[in-house]
């Protein structure tokens, strides 16, 4: 078996320090420690992390168990109305987790999905991955917070955690990746169109390469939470600013 390209092992090494796994001379930090408890890609263990520390666990447990299943919408047309009303214009995240709290609210009937022509069966898995995770927080003794409807505070961890995937605007509806400069675009679904204006800085879940480069879950932030959350040197306001100037 051949080794991983160098290229690989250092952007993964670089995603760990950004992450705050590790130091400045590439060792294991504390924190890194409490991630490997959690069975999940690096940013999504941060984002659970600062969920503890900012007093929104439950909150981030939700939108990562969403996020570890297939899509709960059908694409149709009908799919498409349906989903609109559990849009929450600031993020794509955040919509998961309304609609995670829609259906706990309404009993978790598989009939009030096929109402809202949404996936019972993804939902349910989603239900069975949180149960799982909830088990380690409690074995590690981490109290089960809730920020309530103070849902800011949940767009903070995520963009603690999606420092590598943040993306200012270049033009109408066009991103391009900070750390890259890879151009990125809004999916035409996007619960960020609901905003009614384009945000300045977002952060994504992943990109889905079709004939653009379609962001993903994305959620609006402001540039201070990813930079000053992280206490790294780097900053997202330089960045955007020489990017919006080229």
């Amino acid at each position: 078996m051949d080794p991983p390209p160098a290229d690989n092992i250092l952007n993964s090494m670089y995603q760990l320090w950004v992450l705050g796994a590790l130091n400045v001379v590439g060792n294991l930090t504390d924190l890194s420690w409490k991630m490997v408890e959690f069975p999940l890609d690096p940013p999504l263990a941060k984002m659970l992390l600062m969920g503890e520390q900012l007093g929104c666990i439950k909150e981030v447990l939700t939108i990562v168990s969403m996020l570890l299943v297939p899509s709960v919408f059908f694409r149709a047309e009908e799919s498409d109305a349906a989903g609109e009303k559990f849009f929450v214009p600031e993020s794509g995240h955040l919509t998961l987790l309304n609609v995670y709290q829609q259906w706990k609210a309404n009993q978790y009937r598989g009939d009030w999905c096929n109402d809202y022509f949404l996936r019972v069966k993804e939902l349910r898995k989603a239900r069975e991955v949180r149960s799982q995770l909830l088990d380690i927080p409690r074995t590690l003794k981490i109290p089960l917070t809730s920020c309530g409807p103070n849902w800011d505070i949940v767009r903070k961890a995520i963009g603690s955690a999606y420092f590598h995937t943040a993306a200012t605007l270049k033009g109408v509806w066009e991103y391009v990746n900070c750390r890259n400069g890879m151009p990125c675009h809004l999916h035409p679904i996007s619960a960020l169109y609901g905003l009614g204006y384009t945000p300045d800085h977002v952060v994504y879940h992943e990109l889905i390469l079709t004939a653009k480069e379609h962001m993903q879950c994305a959620t609006a932030v402001e540039p201070q939470w990813v930079g000053v959350v992280l206490g790294k040197a780097m900053k997202i306001i330089p960045m955007a600013m020489d990017i919006n100037m080229r």
